[in-house]
């Protein structure tokens, strides 16, 4: 019999991943070290999320679920691309005809939305016996145009290597701005992205000036 006690599982998620939510089988057995902020347990994990959570079991399992979902975002880049690049009804609508494009007009915003579900998937609250442990994750999380990202800096991240940003104007952008106005940021690094850099130097000194007035 497993040292790691399992969580205690809602009937409703009895058979799916902690982290992302997918049909599952396996568990992640979590070993706790002692600056851990709870004992050691088992969580139900999906075979992908378990071989990723392996690599990245960090310090407590709230950090590696962080990682697992840092990990499947970029597993899943191209496919959380479609939902930024068109719309349900867009492609619906599309005049793709040779089989290839078919075949993605067919699978694509299937693909995007299991992706972004994944990704976005809460879990529930950690028991063990009936007993909730603290959970450690903040308010780091940040959400926009329909994904949650584990965190700001994630965000900048994924849209940087998206849509192959400067992640330093980007986010120099966003601290100016705000994170409630990263689309506006967005917007700003896009349009600048072959400026150079005394062109970009302007555009930051610019928004700081409007911001001031």
């Amino acid at each position: 019999m497993s040292a790691f006690p399992c969580i205690d599982i809602p009937f409703d998620k009895r058979h799916l991943c902690w982290f992302c939510g997918e049909p599952c089988k396996d568990r992640l057995e979590y070993q706790a070290e002692s600056h851990a902020p709870h004992p050691a347990l088992a969580v139900p994990c999906c075979a992908e999320c378990l071989k990723l959570a392996k690599k990245h079991t960090l310090t407590s399992i709230w950090d590696c679920r962080v990682a697992v979902k840092d990990a499947l975002m970029t597993i899943y880049a191209k496919h959380l691309a479609i939902g930024i690049n068109w719309t349900e009804e867009e492609l619906a609508e599309s005049e793709f005809s040779c089989k290839v494009f078919e075949g993605f007009k067919k699978s694509a915003w299937m693909m995007y939305q299991i992706a972004r579900d994944r990704i976005n998937f809460p879990g529930w609250p950690i028991q063990l016996e009936g007993v909730e442990l603290e959970c450690q994750l903040d308010s780091t999380r940040f959400e926009f145009d329909g994904v949650t990202y584990t965190s700001l800096p994630a965000a900048i991240h994924y849209y940087s290597q998206q849509f192959c940003l400067d992640p330093v104007f980007f986010a120099e952008l966003i601290r100016l701005v705000g994170r409630q106005r990263f689309n506006y940021a967005l917007r700003l690094a896009r349009i600048h992205i072959a400026a150079a850099k005394e062109m970009k130097r302007q555009v930051l000194a610019d928004v700081k000036a409007e911001l001031s007035q």
